[in-house]
């Protein structure tokens, strides 16, 4: 599905992004962690084309995108997500998912369709909606939403955008602890269910665990671990390096 090939990135001397190499298989659920500044976010910038990098390739379903636009990346499946979510604040719920599937079929104003094709982009925008869960939503704005359904609809939106690769940046930050794993639970069994592989940006170990099948370490612009959940948790170095725990 991704394949990253000696990618690299610095500014000046911080070597951001420092010869990693990563794949992420059709369906496949993948966790970053680190501190801050270990690199997590410009490598998820330089996949969703945000930035360029110095050296290095990014296929994805076997097509060189190293050079492509962020529109283009989204036009053949790259969705993202943002840890500030970003949305058409006046519009309600159903809207904001509507906009994007007109955006994706090309359709620009609903007043340039005939009556049957805005109808069924109409049900279509509420089939996804019923996928999240937050069908029951779709008559509110965005401001009448809670932090968690806030995250759920923005990645409902990437979803509409018919992605095949969604790239998620903290999608429980800020939402209560009691939230945070309904909200996961929301948006894991909507990606499961459609086969759509997935790299998180997280830092809540529990959200981790949880719900990674596997999880890649980075450290100083590098890859310095990779592996499933426990694994990782029991790793000693990673547990030092990353969580501060000497054993």
């Amino acid at each position: 599905m991704l394949t990253i090939d000696h990618l690299k990135k610095h500014f000046g001397f911080v070597k951001a992004v420092d010869d990693v190499n990563l794949n992420i298989k059709e369906g496949e659920i993948v966790s970053i962690i680190g501190t801050n500044g270990a690199g997590k976010t410009t490598l998820v910038n330089l996949i969703s084309g945000y930035l360029k990098p110095d050296d290095g390739r990014i296929l994805f379903l076997d097509k060189d995108i190293t050079h492509a636009s962020p529109y283009v990346r989204i036009q053949m499946g790259v969705g993202r997500s943002f840890q500030l979510v970003q949305l058409f604040g006046g519009s309600t719920v159903l809207d904001n998912v509507r906009t994007a599937l007109f955006s994706k079929y090309g359709m620009i104003r609903k007043g340039l369709l005939p009556a049957d094709r805005y109808s069924s982009i109409t049900e279509e925008a509420i089939k996804i909606l019923d996928n999240f869960n937050i069908s029951d939503k779709k008559g509110l704005t965005p401001k009448g939403l809670s932090e968690g359904d806030l995250k759920i609809l923005d990645i409902a939106i990437a979803f509409a955008l018919k992605s095949k690769l969604l790239l998620l940046d903290e999608p429980t930050s800020g939402v209560a602890t009691s939230d945070k794993f309904k909200v996961m639970d929301s948006i894991v069994s909507a990606i499961k269910r459609e086969g759509i592989s997935t790299l998180i940006i997280e830092h809540d170990m529990d959200i981790v665990s949880g719900y990674s099948d596997r999880v890649v370490v980075m450290h100083e612009g590098r890859i310095m671990a990779e592996g499933k959940p426990d694994d990782i948790m029991e790793n000693k170095e990673v547990k030092a390096t990353v969580f501060g725990i000497v054993s």
